[in-house]
């Protein structure tokens, strides 16, 4: 059975927005964005660099009581995309950051079937336009019973380059882009985009919200600080983390649980030094009753272990990370965080959109929080240029957000539901979990009909959120297919894997080392677009 690609990519990721008059007045004059770290200041940046420039006024107020998180400290490749409609260089922005690059994520230890006990997700490149038919066609006479090569990470060069430590920029005369993303130290992210933010405009006031004022028709006025001080806007953005302080406690937004969909709701956090060579990969580990994750920076490991305290204690949890590093002795701290899955109903309510955690957030595991940070972002700004801020403009941007996190939560939700592990209660439990949305039960069923999915993706029916590529890649990676095989056909072996690997080894080379081309970033070259369809 055979399937054309449907792989296509594109570098320019920033929301398409319509062209502005010179002396078009904005819908509204003043944007309040309440709260800093990562979601506020990349709200503000985007909001102070719209086409609209110092005729839309942008305030961040940030409380002087409330911390950053700070542990999510990896990125899709959409982030590459909104530096550079920016204009901000790679080399300018990354260093302070102790950034570093990744070309995909590591799964290891979700699958105990031969030969799929990991893989590898990789971000896609031009490259792949070559291997991707080989691949889907592979992994098609596999669903057969065929005994043909069907794990993906021969066939995706993002692969090799994670395996060998190289960074995903090649030489210049190489003629294929890689699609990547990147790691980096999230407290020192947000400084960066505070920063920037000041610097095109955008107004930083420190205070903390101690009261939130509504007007006679349901939105907010005004906020009141705890030093008595009043600040109000025409339009606000929630970037108050799970707090929530406007969406879901001033205007009473409700909230949409996905707790029955995926059971982890903890995590604990370490840091953990290095200075070896630098993979450019996140590695998710499947431990007893969660999965730990491993981020490499420039001077730092980020480390941590998500879990289900409905299966697992913090202290518990402490100890199995601790173990699985090999610091049980050590005293390197450690941070505990809650959190919950699910979203609000309405991003964007009234006068407010809900930006960051105060939004959503499914679940570490693919690296989503940010992405949905900056598409919110987009899509605001891209409403506000508009000109529209109507009833219909608010339903279509709540429509498509809330579809896009639930495509990606359904993606995630497909890690645990297809894990083999058996030896605890969590996993077991994850595997029998029937509480799936009506698309991914689809999709799962047209797998196991041994069926091709790409059109359902194609046309939205399953699977939104992520491309063929990634759907194939989990599917396969974990090894759903049948356990008895069967000698191939000459059609279903018509490639030759040697082939596969000469091409993905030979355009390796162009790539260099990680860590020495971190400490002399170029400029990004002038590359034809990379088109990429991830929604």
């Amino acid at each position: 059975m055979s399937e054309p690609t449907a792989t296509v990519f594109n570098c320019n990721v920033t929301a398409r927005r319509p062209g502005v008059r010179g002396d078009a007045e904005p819908p509204v004059k003043h944007v309040v964005v309440v709260g800093g770290g990562t979601a506020g200041w990349m709200t503000a940046l985007l909001l102070a660099s719209s086409a609209y420039g110092a005729r839309l006024q942008v305030t961040v107020l940030e409380s002087p009581q409330v911390g950053v998180i700070g542990v999510g400290e990896g990125s899709t490749p959409w982030l590459r995309g909104f530096f550079e409609s920016l204009g901000i260089e790679e080399s300018e922005w990354m260093p302070p950051c102790h950034a570093t690059y990744k070309a995909g994520i590591s799964f290891e230890g979700w699958s105990t079937r031969p030969g799929f006990e990991s893989y590898f997700h990789a971000f896609a490149s031009m490259l792949d336009n070559m291997t991707m038919a080989p691949f889907i066609d592979n992994v098609h006479a596999r669903l057969d019973g065929a005994e043909v090569h069907a794990h993906p990470d021969r066939f995706f060069i993002s692969a090799r380059l994670a395996r060998d430590c190289k960074a995903p920029r090649p030489q210049q005369s190489f003629p294929f882009d890689v699609w990547y993303g990147f790691h980096f130290d999230s407290v020192l992210l947000g400084q960066f985009l505070q920063k920037k933010a000041v610097e095109r405009g955008a107004r930083h006031v420190v205070g903390h919200v101690a009261d939130v004022h509504l007007n006679e028709t349901g939105d907010i006025a005004a906020l009141r600080l705890a030093d008595g001080a009043t600040l109000a806007g025409d339009f606000y953005v929630d970037c108050t983390g799970f707090a929530s302080l406007l969406a879901g406690k001033a205007l009473g937004t409700p909230f949409v649980s996905f707790r029955e969909n995926l059971f982890n709701d903890a995590a604990v956090a370490m840091q953990v030094p290095h200075d070896g060579p630098i993979t450019p990969r996140t590695v998710s580990t499947a431990l007893r009753h969660g999965w730990a994750w491993k981020i490499p920076l420039t001077n730092r490991y980020g480390c941590g272990y998500v879990y289900s305290t409905d299966f697992c204690s913090p202290d518990e949890a402490e100890r199995e990370l601790r173990a699985h590093l090999g610091l049980l002795d050590s005293g390197l701290p450690a941070r505990h965080l809650k959190f919950r899955p699910g979203r609000v109903a309405q991003p964007w309510h009234r006068n407010c959109v809900a930006n960051g955690l105060a939004q959503s957030f499914i679940e570490p595991l693919e690296a989503t929080t940010l992405l949905f940070v900056q598409r919110t972002a987009e899509m605001l700004v891209a409403a506000l240029e508009q000109g529209d801020l109507g009833e219909e403009a608010r339903r279509q941007f709540n429509d498509t957000l809330n579809g896009r996190i639930e495509g990606t939560r359904d993606y995630i939700v497909t890690h645990f539901k297809t894990n083999t592990r058996t030896d605890t209660d969590y996993w077991r439990a994850n595997a029998a979990n029937t509480n799936l949305s009506a698309p991914l039960q689809q999709l799962l069923r047209t797998w196991l009909a041994r069926r091709p999915i790409s059109a359902g993706i194609a046309k939205g029916t399953f699977g939104r959120g992520y491309p063929v590529m990634s759907w194939y890649s989990l599917l396969a990676g974990v090894g759903l297919f049948p356990d008895d095989t069967r000698p191939p056909t000459a059609q279903e072996a018509k490639y030759d894997m040697a082939e596969v690997d000469t091409l993905i080894a030979r355009s390796a080379m162009n790539f260099p080392d990680h860590r020495e081309f971190l400490r002399a970033i170029p400029p990004k070259p002038k590359n034809p677009s990379l088109q990429v369809y991830f929604w």
